[in-house]
């Protein structure tokens, strides 16, 4: 049973520590500043700027995933630093899953529960097409 489980870990040390950090937040200032500008054009009641946030990381997720050649089981590629910095630290902080979830929540505590099932549905659909897009567009780049 252990063996399923079992995969090799790549140490990571202090100057890949360091990447992340600065990549997480510089994707966290991102994400804040286009819920703002969003927040501030958008007053309805579908959560669009975490929607817009999560599907435009999903895109850019995707497609530097493929160039730099990350796969979901191992997160190093081509450039250990520069996936670090961008893929894990830049796009991790700008993507958030816990935001979605609490939308959705406050959506269903509003008596809005058709609204928030559908934004998750909708999220997750988009942000996986997306994913899908960025991908076939880093291939077809080559």
């Amino acid at each position: 049973m252990r063996a399923l489980f079992k995969c090799e870990v790549n140490e990571m040390n202090s100057m890949d520590a360091a990447l992340i950090a600065l990549g997480g937040g510089l994707g966290s200032v991102g994400r804040y500043w286009i819920g703002l500008a969003v927040g501030e054009r958008y007053q309805g009641h579908f959560p669009l700027g975490t929607f817009l946030i999560n599907v435009t990381g999903s895109f850019l997720i995707g497609y530097v995933s493929v160039r730099l050649g990350v796969h979901w089981y191992n997160r190093y590629g081509h450039g250990v630093m520069l996936n670090a910095f961008v893929v894990t630290g830049v796009l991790g902080g700008y993507t958030t899953f816990s935001s979605m979830q609490l939308d959705a929540a406050k959506l269903v505590a509003d008596r809005r529960g058709v609204l928030a099932v559908s934004y998750l549905v909708l999220s997750v659909l988009f942000g996986l097409l997306a994913a899908l897009l960025g991908a076939e567009l880093a291939r077809v780049q080559g």
